[in-house]
């Protein structure tokens, strides 16, 4: 057991590619936590995607051993978070954890919008904010500007600021001396009733559920009975330990402390983020604060590309939840499609990764529907249904009224491209709330935006009219009524329920004519005329026709009377006729993926 004197509870904040993975490394290598035989890159990220994309999707942490120029010895429990927007709540989380964060900014790039999202969740945790400027050894570092944008942007003080390269290792003991220093030890009473928040979970083949901690008051020993807070579900501690940064068994964690509990506990359900743990025989009486269910903001259908793969598919998804409970499923069924599952997500990135999961780690080949996001619709009942599938859409006449998910979307630019920036977020029927322009010649935007319109092209069309100099971040902030649709796609008079979409009135004749054009380029043409047509209810707002093959039936004819090549014609018109009421369209299955494809 550790002095509370001698611990320090400490996360890495920083935008995408600022070195907050390297930072981390190094700091594992000069605690000695790490040998250099054992040394790799980005270490606590131990994922496939993780490596490769360079990004953090699940929370770790690591204890750390650190002999200070004081003499003293001290236990540095460092907490790895996610960087991206979709895992915000576990951030947050991650971030109560804490008692401060070390603030990563490229000396290159310098502040992003994720930088300064990041950095307010640390500021309304009331966590020490400890600037630090990576990247130094750059030859186009400029550390007195990126100090300026801290302090200007953030309102960080950064006169102090660590200047290092994580890269080569530069100045980071600094940083560890810093931590002591400005980092303020865990407060926390031993005595007190048992509170320990859980700020990750995962699930293990061979021992269940397995809970990262932070204890807040008294004390947790293995074989006592815990319980958790939200559901009451009581439990018996089978093994508690730390990461260092391995799996390294303890008889107990104290007040102060960071640590893995595991239980037997054999749904992930039943240890939600952000809830707390207590002692089932002398429990507190209040939780940690903070804690609320995450909900899925993203939607869509996966269906496997050759049907007898769906039982497999949904095994692939149950091993999947197992490890990540914010990913829901339930089964449906597509006429286009056939059988598969309606699947609920954090955000776009989330969806991303649990698709490339499904295909690498369980071989399967997949169809995604285009994503959707939850709207809340109000009935002329007075019942309000909250949907997130096209094919669920009640008909125009039972609906009173729509609301749309809205969010607060953070803009960092230049001031070059403002201009064209504000132009594309009018275009995606924004708001403005503010703006703010800074003598660094960077503009802060605030904006409120409908969240489908983020999910179909946004980011993109910002990289690209910013030519790559505008970083995004954004927060959920509730509803707004909308004028929403749903524009259905009919092939000869069929609705092909897989490809509809909900989109604003304005929108829905350009969305619908993009829509059709794409399908007619991808059915290949048969012996009669295929009609593709989009609408909405039963008025049609757009129609592209595929031509018939056509076949020389007076190739045989060789001279002679026109009558006869007449005959011949109408004969073959007729055949046509017949073929159209009675032949059946096959959209093939790669039709879907060049349909459903953003670009």
């Amino acid at each position: 057991m550790n002095e509370q004197s001698k611990i320090r509870n400490f996360s890495i904040i920083a935008h995408i590619d600022h070195g907050k993975s390297t930072l981390a490394d190094r700091i594992l290598e000069i605690t000695g936590a790490v040998t250099a035989r054992d040394m790799k890159e980005q270490i606590l990220d131990d994922m496939d995607l993780e490596r490769e994309r360079g990004i953090t999707i699940k929370a770790r942490a690591a204890r750390l051993d650190f002999k200070s120029k004081d003499g003293n010895t001290y236990a540095f429990n460092l907490i790895d978070t996610p960087g991206h927007v979709d895992f915000s709540y576990e951030v947050s989380r991650s971030l109560a954890a804490c008692e401060g964060a070390l603030l990563v900014v490229d000396a290159v790039q310098g502040v992003e919008a994720q930088t300064v999202a990041n950095a307010y969740q640390a500021i309304e945790n009331n966590l020490a904010i400890i600037p630090v400027i990576n990247k130094i050894d750059l030859p186009a570092a400029q550390t007195d500007f990126v100090k300026q944008q801290i302090e200007e942007i953030i309102g960080v003080d950064a006169s102090n600021a660590f200047q290092v390269s994580a890269k080569h290792g530069t100045g980071i003991t600094d940083i560890l001396e810093g931590i002591i220093k400005q980092i303020p030890p865990p407060k926390g009473n031993r005595n007190a009733p048992l509170r320990a928040m859980i700020f990750d979970s995962w699930y293990d083949s061979y021992r269940g559920v397995v809970m990262l901690v932070r204890v807040l008051d008294g004390k947790i020993e293995t074989g006592g009975l815990i319980k958790m807070f939200s559901s009451g579900a009581e439990y018996e501690v089978s093994e508690l330990g730390v990461f260092t940064p391995w799996e390294k068994p303890v008889p107990s964690l104290s007040a102060g402390e960071v640590g893995y509990v595991m239980a037997g506990v054999k749904v992930l359900t039943d240890t939600k983020i952000g809830d707390t743990i207590i002692d089932a025989r002398n429990p507190a009486t209040h939780p940690f604060p903070g804690f609320k269910e995450v909900k899925p903001m993203v939607f869509s259908g996966l269906y496997p590309v050759d049907p007898g793969d769906y039982d497999t598919l949904r095994k692939a998804m149950e091993k999947l939840q197992l490890n990540d409970s914010s990913f829901s499923y339930i089964p449906e069924t597509s006429a286009a499609l056939g059988f598969g599952f309606r699947c609920g997500y954090l955000g776009l990135l989330h969806m991303e990764i649990i698709q490339q999961r499904l295909e690498r780690e369980f071989n399967l080949e997949l169809i995604t529907t285009a994503p959707e996001v939850g709207y809340q619709v109000r009935l002329k009942t007075g019942v309000i249904k909250e949907i997130d599938n096209p094919s669920n859409w009640p008909q125009p006449m039972e609906i009173e009224g729509i609301a749309e998910p809205i969010i607060d979307a953070m803009i960092l630019t230049d001031n070059a491209y403002i201009g064209s920036i504000l132009k594309l977020l009018e275009e995606y029927r924004g708001t403005q709330k503010e703006m703010r322009y800074l003598s660094s010649g960077k503009v802060l935007i605030t904006y409120e935006l409908p969240l489908n319109q983020i999910i179909i092209d946004f980011y993109d069309k910002l990289k690209s009219v910013s030519r790559g100099y505008a970083s995004l971040d954004y927060s959920l902030s509730g509803f707004k009524a909308a004028d929403l649709v749903k524009v259905d796609i009919l092939v000869n008079g069929q609705v092909v329920d897989a490809l509809s979409i909900i989109t604003h009135r304005q929108n829905a004749a350009q969305r619908g004519r993009e829509l059709v054009y794409r399908i007619r380029k991808v059915i290949p043409r048969q012996m009669f005329e295929v009609v593709i047509q989009c609408a909405i209810g039963s008025r049609i707002i757009a129609r592209e026709s595929i031509t018939a093959m056509r076949k020389n039936v007076t190739a045989k004819c060789y001279g002679g009377d026109i009558s006869r090549k007449r005959k011949l014609l109408e004969k073959q018109k007729e055949g046509k006729k017949r073929m159209k009421k009675l032949g059946k369209i096959e959209i093939p299955q790669e039709a879907f993926h060049m349909i459903l494809r953003k670009d």
